[in-house]
């Protein structure tokens, strides 16, 4: 970690990053740990190699195809547990393991910046999409790819994606799972901008949101991932309440006191 921002790669390169079982336990442990480090302020999450993850593990459906494929699932989730118990949650969680490998990213309190070249497929793709923003690279080539082995996303893809794109476009989108290049991406929401670079520039976007008052950007973060979810009265007054905790606090006051000397604020 570095000035408060922790670098999150996935590294199964010689396999495009594709997902299995030891893959979604590490990415779940990963998120565990962050949530539990006070001292993370931004996430960056790329991948190594030649791309970001091109879905699931393929032996790893062949191995779910040999056992008869007894019930639904998205293209990780099938390989990485047992049709039976696709069903079953995490202890604790609202999840399954799969589904909480994207989801990990959205429930951290720190904002997550996604680095996205090469393949973003399937499972990959809805991990990407638990981040707050993703950078793409031109090159990239994004898929809900599920319906071309006839199952449909399942990792909390089906949630996220039509507030992203609207409605019409995740159903086009998942019902043909069609190639959307970086640009095309980013013009129908499923990326945030198109970047020549996007790890260094994921990394330095992280790092200029580590250096604000990490207590005001989790706030936030929850704000706006809880917009439209619940009746706005209740909404307007949790802004109220996050903001009257802010007044006036420690890392306000420094915020403020950093703004007017000119210099990089000290939070606690």
């Amino acid at each position: 970690m570095d000035a408060g921002v922790a670098h999150v790669r996935l590294n199964r390169p010689d396999k495009l990053n594709a997902l299995d079982a030891a893959m979604f336990s590490a990415l779940v442990e990963a998120g565990d740990q962050l949530a539990a480090d006070p001292s993370v302020r931004a996430v960056v999450l790329s991948g190594e190699g030649r791309g970001f993850c091109a879905g699931l593990d393929m032996a790893s459906f062949a191995a779910m195809a040999g056992r008869g494929a007894g019930g639904a699932g998205g293209d990780g989730a099938v390989a990485a547990v047992a049709a039976p118990r696709l069903t079953d949650r995490l202890e604790g969680r609202i999840t399954n393991l799969p589904q909480q490998a994207a989801y990990t990213w959205s429930e951290l309190a720190p904002p997550v910046v996604a680095a996205l070249h090469g393949p973003v497929l399937g499972g990959g793709l809805q991990i990407a999409l638990g981040a707050d923003i993703r950078l793409v690279a031109p090159d990239a080539t994004l898929s809900v790819l599920e319906i071309r082995w006839g199952l449909l996303p399942d990792m909390t893809g089906p949630q996220v994606l039509p507030r992203l794109v609207g409605l019409d476009v995740a159903k086009e989108l998942t019902f043909t799972g069609r190639m959307a290049e970086g640009a095309e991406a980013v013009a129908l929401g499923l990326a945030t901008r198109l970047s020549d670079h996007p790890l260094d520039d994921a990394l330095a976007l992280a790092a200029e949101i580590a250096g604000k008052n990490p207590e005001a950007i989790a706030g936030a973060k929850a704000l706006l991932n809880a917009a439209g979810t619940r009746p706005l009265a209740e909404a307007f007054l949790d802004e109220s309440r996050r903001m009257a905790s802010l007044i006036g606090s420690p890392n306000q006051v420094e915020a403020v006191m950093a703004q007017l000397e000119q210099r990089p604020a000290r939070f606690g």
